[in-house]
């Protein structure tokens, strides 16, 4: 296989790492804040509805980066970041924020990430938010395949299938039900193991 053209696209919350406003949502007793694009596939109606929730209880970038500091990878994640950067390039792409990644990439590793940034004021609250360009997973992956690589992609969310069909191969992995049944030609897994051999066999 011709290793060097391709270059694998991951999604980072629900792939790698827990949800971040999951985790976030239980450490602050928000219910509400459970929300995801798992749940939700418009990210910045999303995020400006999380926003007026942090708001109106009065919370701000530190809080949710001391919840940051205690998620952990999810088992394995590391080891099939490590495996799969052995023999192929990968950037995560994710609609999270550098605020939020940087403490779980030094976790990972440093792998290579795409996202977007948080606009935080000096009071420490989040006033708003730059997403990269329109829809950053699709057009990332398009960008790529523009400069001559070929592209594998994986994700576990509505805003993942974008870069899932565009690219030469792409799975689902660790997805809800409601998404593998409305995508059934997109093959899905639920382990790294199962995962890392889709992507060998794809670069074959």
């Amino acid at each position: 296989m011709n290793d060097s053209m391709y270059i694998t696209c991951l999604d980072l919350e629900g792939v790698l790492v827990p949800e971040i406003w999951i985790a976030f949502a239980k450490a602050s007793g928000i219910p509400e804040l459970t929300r995801t694009t798992r749940d939700e596939p418009d990210y910045k109606k999303l995020m400006n509805w999380r926003l007026g929730i942090l708001k109106e209880h009065h919370l701000g970038l530190k809080e949710i980066q001391e919840t940051i500091a205690k998620i952990d990878p999810m088992p394995g994640a590391k080891e099939f970041l490590d495996e799969l950067r052995s023999f192929t390039q990968v950037i995560i792409i994710s609609d999270t924020f550098k605020q939020f990644a940087t403490p779980l990439m030094q976790k990972l590793g440093w792998p290579t990430i795409f996202c977007n940034t948080l606009e935080v004021a000096d009071s420490g609250e989040i006033t708003g938010f730059k997403i990269r360009i329109p829809d950053p997973k699709l057009n990332t992956v398009k960008a790529l395949q523009s400069i001559g690589f070929q592209t594998i992609a994986s994700g576990d969310s509505y805003n993942d299938l974008g870069m899932i069909k565009a690219s030469k191969a792409g799975f689902l992995f660790k997805s809800t039900d409601q998404i593998k049944a409305d995508n059934p030609s997109i093959p899905a897994y639920e382990t790294y193991d199962e995962l890392m051999a889709a992507i060998k066999q794809a670069m074959n």
